[in-house]
């Protein structure tokens, strides 16, 4: 790759990255290009140099934000399969995760817009979902394949809603203890 093509492949990567925390933080409808190239350092008519829609980018960030814990758990040397539930739940559930919106899990930030979506991103939220109910099926204990598939639906969504039910409260008090009750309840049923 040359030079000019280098450059524009992080300018590219730089304006994705932007995207893909602003779109969790303020809402797929909550930022507009001028003021996403604005905070990239970058001109609205630079855009189309890299994207043939905001559809596309928009495609190209949830992405970015639907891989973003997995990325982490690698840039950390984990391999994401070798986090224990214990582990993840814990992190997933804690004040730190539910005060970063913008780095946090996508389902949890944008679960409403997410459904109200068109068919490229719903799609690409579809397989993420699906993706990350197999893991978290990997993670739990039961009998056979499919009540570890029940228990793994179940507590996902315990996670998602109480993540988003804490950023709600404006009671500190009230938000942490949704977070503590939830993981404390998650775990004891992955458990069994």
């Amino acid at each position: 790759m040359g030079h000019s093509q280098l450059e524009k492949q992080k300018t590219h990567d730089r304006i994705v990255e932007i995207a893909s925390r602003r779109l969790r933080e303020k809402g797929l409808d909550g930022i507009g290009v001028a003021d996403l190239m604005k905070e990239a350092g970058l001109t609205v008519g630079g855009f189309y140099k890299h994207f043939a829609s905001r559809d596309d980018m928009v495609a190209e960030a949830m992405e970015l934000a639907f891989g973003s814990w997995d990325a982490k758990m690698l840039a950390q040397g984990k391999a994401p399969s070798d986090v224990s539930f214990e582990d993840y739940a814990a992190e997933y559930l804690s004040l730190g995760h539910r005060d970063n919106v913008e780095g946090g899990c996508p389902f949890a930030a944008l679960t409403a817009d997410l459904a109200r979506s068109g068919e490229k991103c719903r799609s690409q939220a579809t397989g993420r979902l699906k993706s990350n109910l197999g893991k978290m099926t990997a993670r739990m204990t039961a009998a056979d394949e499919e009540k570890a598939r029940r228990k793994a639906i179940i507590v996902s969504s315990m996670m998602t809603g109480a993540l988003g039910l804490s950023r709600i409260s404006n009671d500190e008090a009230l938000s942490a203890e949704i977070l503590s009750t939830v993981r404390e309840f998650v775990e004891d049923f992955a458990s069994r």
